[in-house]
């Protein structure tokens, strides 16, 4: 990796062994894009790449007409000026005008990565990564906009931020603050979005660019179940193992907005960062503001280069602390099995079946504390019930030890019942407009950590309940989204900062309990896949990927959320039939066999399954146990997308090519079809790899493919609904 610096054409080229990454200072002195792609070789000038010229009704530069902005690829384009694209910032000045002029000042190289204060972010070693920031000024404003780049060794990625600095003597607000813009140099390019809602997230979504706006975005206060803050553009024939794309992933939990702006002289801009909507954050002289960072992936490759280039610097540089790069518990969860009705000796014999069946976690769900024997009470009172916990969560995570399990437990902290003491001691303390009638969801309010005290309160409480007790796992659930965004502190010219001071309420309560309990897998949850974002996993090294647990569901969510998060993120467990979700019945194998394909767990009582499924399960866990580095950890593969077909086939392989798993599901019959043969991916093509008892090179298996017959996937037809196969394949 290396980040040069021409002098004689002030020109900036950040690469490494795959990328370039190309800017100049353009006449007019502000920052300016050449190239962002596969890697060049360096030289002095590539301003060839620029575009001088008049046209009509193109505002030119004061100083040169033949030179204008709009025509001409930003690196991060102001409001007011002649760009006329779409901003990246917007700032009100104290005469009320909000045009600014930022020009180059100079810049900073230096090795590995700054953190981001009180902010989730990517990080790198001196070894790992190399870092310019390159300084900005308005003279007239005497305001600094600090420009952050940090290219990654290993990586065909690069992590960007940006940094706002009051000099002057007058306040200014900030109305708009996106962490990146990128502008490209032609239109050909599809979008990839990954919508839905509750119980269907993350199902990709390609849209074609065309010319004016193309937009995702979230103003529910998280990041949501709607839409991902995570993008793709890519070329039209692009496809998983061919062509070129770019990927574009926000790390923040919060309201982002994620845009591609095509003009019609042939641009396309593309805009990453905290949704403007409801944001307006004032700055006092010497005070700063720096915005999440932005990592954007290039791959030449096909969109699973992509997928695997995140799944690994995520892995890497981002997850942190003891649970990095180590396999996670096989867990069993109370939740469907009991919901909120149980007892601790309910609790203690689903926990002592789950040891039978060779399970390492037990996890008690909603309903331990507080008056909370259903959802409309008892939140916010973080204090054992002890009707159902006499001994309390000492008590209780003692009893599951004694069993040979460890023990974990459920919480919503950013949330209150109105029917909870909390409430009625601070009604203020929670989201809601005066004079009106706040609007419940799950028949909660969420409560204000903008507010100090109210973070303090509640990380006092979960302190005492964890403090003493054996805990290794805390699932953190967030059910409802944000409504009447009000805060009852800090007056009217605070209310534009308060979504995003909730946001680093929320890490910091994280990086609190981290700090005093370094040892606990945390997962994030937020009804499922709400939150299921790249800023949580800095803090929850894993996510509840969705409450839909059902095995022909998850084969789309899991599939589309393994395009930006790793496979070890996806929380994933084998569940109840008939689902609870949708009702449909399958077989064990089957939800077994897609649950392998992340954290893996189950979400029932084993106590009231079959014998034979219990032997089952016992089988699966041990099957996990000895695979679970591999699948967690491996080269993943989506072979067959289930969105437009009958069937859905993934992939892990070593990085050794030693060993690899291929999963194969039929999630409708096909009527008189001939066998299956799904050719494979990532083997070394010289190697001799067996199925069973039946030997083959690397290349025939990725070439020809691997026949699903009797004689390599025994019992697997695709005449059948819910028929699974998952092969060792090992050399």
């Amino acid at each position: 990796m290396n980040i040069i610096w021409h002098k004689s054409t002030r020109q900036i080229h950040l690469c490494n062994r795959r990328i370039s990454y190309i800017m100049y200072v353009q006449p007019n002195g502000e920052l300016g894009q050449l190239y962002f792609g596969k890697k060049l070789h360096d030289k002095d000038d590539f301003t060839y790449l620029s575009y001088r010229g008049q046209k009509s009704h193109v505002c030119g530069e004061a100083a040169s007409e033949d030179f204008s902005m709009e025509l001409n690829r930003q690196e991060y384009p102001s409001f007011g000026g002649t760009d006329f694209g779409t901003p990246a910032y917007e700032i009100s000045y104290a005469d009320g005008s909000m045009i600014g002029k930022y020009t180059y000042v100079d810049h900073l190289i230096f090795k590995g990565k700054k953190p981001l204060p009180g902010l989730p972010a990517t990080y790198g070693s001196e070894e790992e990564a190399m870092t310019v920031e390159i300084t900005m000024h308005d003279e007239l404003r005497n305001v600094y906009i600090v420009l952050s780049y940090t290219i990654f060794d290993d990586y065909p990625a690069i992590a960007r931020s940006v940094r706002f600095i009051n000099r002057s003597d007058n306040q200014i607000v900030l109305n708009r603050v996106l962490s990146l813009c990128m502008d490209l140099s032609d239109l050909n390019y599809e979008m990839i979005q990954f919508s839905g809602a509750w119980a269907r997230e993350r199902i990709p979504i390609v849209r074609k660019i065309n010319s004016g706006i193309t937009a995702v975005e979230s103003r529910r206060g998280v990041s949501s179940a709607n839409q991902n803050p995570f993008v793709i553009l890519k070329r039209e024939n692009t496809n998983e193992f061919v062509g070129e794309a770019i990927g574009f992933s926000f790390v923040y939990s919060g309201n982002f907005l994620a845009q591609a702006d095509a003009d019609t002289y042939g641009r396309l801009r593309f805009l990453m960062g905290i949704h403007p909507d409801g944001f307006k954050w004032p700055l006092s002289k010497d005070e700063e503001f720096s915005t999440p960072e932005v990592v954007m992936v290039y791959s030449d490759q096909g969109l699973n280069y992509l997928s695997q280039t995140y799944h690994k610097l995520y892995n890497k540089n981002l997850v942190r602390g003891v649970w990095k790069e180590r396999p996670r518990p096989i867990l069993l969860n109370n939740w469907e099995a009991t919901f909120m009705n149980f007892t601790e000796a309910d609790i203690l014999k689903i926990a002592a079946k789950a040891k039978e069946a060779g399970a390492e976690l037990f996890v008690l769900d909603d309903g331990w504390f507080g008056a909370r024997d259903n959802d409309y009470a008892g939140l916010g009172d973080w204090v054992e019930n002890t009707k159902k916990l006499p001994d309390g969560m000492k008590g209780l995570a003692k009893k599951i030890n004694e069993l040979g399990l460890e023990f974990g437990f459920w919480i919503e902290p950013e949330m209150v019942n109105p029917d909870s003491d909390l409430y009625r001691k601070h009604p203020d303390w929670s989201f809601s407009v005066p004079g009106r009638k706040p609007s419940l969801g799950r028949h909660q309010l969420v409560l204000d950590f903008s507010r100090k005290e109210v973070v303090d309160y509640i990380y006092n409480m979960l302190f005492k309940v964890i403090d003493g007790a054996n805990i290794a796992y805390i699932k953190w659930d967030m059910n409802r989204t944000i409504s009447e965004c009000f805060s009852h502190e800090g007056g009217a010219l605070k209310q534009g900062m308060i979504y995003h001071k909730y946001v680093l309420g929320v890490y910091s309560l994280y990086k609190r309990l981290i700090t005093a309990f370094p040892d606990i897998l945390f997962e994030s949850c937020a009804s499922g896949g709400a939150r299921f974002d790249a800023g949580m996993l800095y803090y929850a090294p894993q996510a509840w990927c969705s409450d839909n647990t059902d095995a022909v569901d998850r084969l789309l969510i899991q599939t589309g959320t393994s395009y930006g998060y790793p496979v070890v993120s996806i929380g994933s467990h084998v569940s109840a039939v008939p689902n609870q979700q949708t009702g449909r019945s399958t077989p064990i194998d089957f939800r077994a066999n897609v649950a392998y394909f992340g954290t893996f767990g189950y979400e029932l009582d084993l106590n009231h399954i079959s014998e034979e499924e219990f032997e089952q399960v016992k089988k699966q866990i041990m099957f996990m146990k000895e695979n679970r580095e591999l699948i967690q950890y491996g080269d993943f593969y989506r072979l067959i997308t289930p969105y437009d077909n009958n069937m859905c086939a993934w992939m892990v392989v070593s990085e050794d090519k030693k060993k690899a798993l291929f999963g194969c599901y039929v999630l409708r019959a096909n009527v008189n079809a001939i066998t299956a043969r799904v050719k494979l991916c990532g083997l070394d093509p010289d190697a001799i790899y067996t199925i069973g008892n039946h030997s083959y090179f690397g290349d025939e298996l990725m070439q020809v493919g691997v026949v699903l017959d009797a004689r390599n996937a025994p019992g697997f037809t695709i005449g059948e609904d819910y028929k699974s196969i998952v092969l060792t394949i090992n050399t």
